[in-house]
């Protein structure tokens, strides 16, 4: 049954908000008059349930610019609630009505009653969500479609929860890895900026008219200034064309496919990101292999999750022998760019008749390895970045203070 959203005059007086389901507006404005309300507005609450009552969007602007009702850590939370509502015994509609009563934000109490109304209908859940490409993705349908089939839908809601969690975790981590020396690096040039900028000018200007030669690195760096102070505008031009070349460049698909090949040859960052596509594919066909997703679904879905083009063409390769009856681990053998941890444990996994075990087990450990691997690298940045800041201020220091110092024996 179709959702609206309503505003109305109560008899006190008081305008509510809310939402009501009906078969038409017409039928939602009646039943409002029956419940003693003067219907002021009713808007059909539609698929795309991240436009806000009142809110126009029908147009290519407004659905791009149109926020999402969740976010990663959001949908994470409310999967983790669904899935403890519907573990404990109680029927779908009911749990989603009730986290459509308990929905702090109008964004989704709207989506929530919404998925409702459509199961309501008769639809399934893994339908209704489809309906929000926007809010929930492929895997997530797919899990939730398996998880129906299979009868499971609280346990398959509880791993999404957990999946959901463990990238948001990693993804956390290597964040604060990189956020201080991030923030190191960004003061570093500042600093730097306005020292050539501003204050060895300064200096220039005071030596200007002495006739003494004034030492070279005061030489070189009152040069730097110039350039910088003349030409600076067109050095940031440069970078922001560029920038904006690369992401052109990026956007073509065998451009980008050679460039992340290329990324992944890198001595320390290669790794990384080898390590970490790695562990989000293992999760993700772990997930869906434990949902009951047929193995060449799971991995034509996993491999969508992978944001390496060069490691997605891989993973798209092993679905093209595992379809022509190769094994899944001899399959990802055969793909040097996967680390060789993911193919044993996918061979001790179709061994012992527990591959989604396996695979998962393959994903906590490389999580693991990636998390301490960023730590490592953040513990050593730090220090290294610190050095070279202080060195490249000590060096615009001694610039200043050397034509002082000559001055000063010169008068003694």
């Amino acid at each position: 049954m179709p959702v609206y959203s309503f505003e109305a005059l109560t008899a006190e007086g008081h305008t509510r908000k809310g939402v009501i389901e009906a078969d038409s507006a017409k039928a939602a404005r009646g039943l409002l008059r029956g419940q003693a309300m003067v219907p002021l507005k009713v808007d059909s609450v539609g698929a795309d349930s991240t436009q806000m009552p009142g809110q126009a969007g029908s147009g290519l602007g407004g659905r791009a610019f149109r926020r999402r009702v969740f976010n990663a850590n959001g949908l994470g939370v409310w999967t983790r609630q669904l899935a403890g509502l519907v573990s404990s015994g109680l029927p779908l509609e009911r749990a989603l009505t009730s986290l459509s009563d308990e929905a702090e934000r109008e964004g989704e109490r709207h989506l929530v009653a919404s998925l409702r109304a459509e199961v309501n209908g008769g639809s399934t859940f893994a339908r209704a969500l489809g309906l929000h490409p926007r809010e929930f993705s492929a895997i997530f349908v797919a899990v939730i479609g398996a998880g129906e089939q299979s009868g499971k839908l609280g346990l398959v809601l509880e791993r999404l929860a957990d999946d959901l969690e463990e990238q948001q975790a990693l993804k956390a981590k290597l964040i604060g890895a990189a956020l201080y020396p991030a923030i190191v690096t960004l003061v570093a040039i500042a600093i730097v900026l306005f020292l050539v900028t501003y204050v060895v000018p300064q200096v220039a200007h005071v030596f200007a008219g002495s006739k003494r030669a004034l030492p070279l690195l005061t030489v070189l760096m009152i040069g730097l200034s110039d350039f910088v102070r003349s030409y600076g505008w067109l050095m940031l031009l440069a970078i922001v064309l560029i920038v904006i070349g690369a992401r052109f460049a990026l956007a073509k698909p065998v451009f980008r496919e050679k460039f992340d090949g290329a990324w992944l040859n890198l001595p320390i960052l290669g790794k990384l990101a080898r390590s970490y596509n790695t562990a989000r594919f293992a999760s993700t066909l772990a997930m869906l292999a434990a949902a009951g997703v047929p193995i060449l679904k799971a991995l034509q879905a996993a491999a969508e999750t992978l944001s390496n083009r060069a490691m997605r063409a891989d993973a798209l390769d092993a679905l093209v022998l595992v379809r022509e009856g190769a094994p899944l681990a001899s399959a990802l053998a055969q793909k040097k760019r996967f680390p060789g941890l993911l193919a044993m444990f996918a061979r001790l996994g179709e061994q012992t008749g527990q591959l989604p075990l396996m695979l998962q087990r393959a994903a906590t450990q490389l999580g693991t390895e990636v998390a301490r691997r960023a730590m490592q690298l953040a513990t050593l940045l730090e220090p290294l970045l610190i050095v070279a800041m202080g060195v490249v201020v000590m060096l615009i220091v001694l610039a200043v203070l050397l034509p002082i110092i000559q001055l000063n024996q010169l008068v003694k």
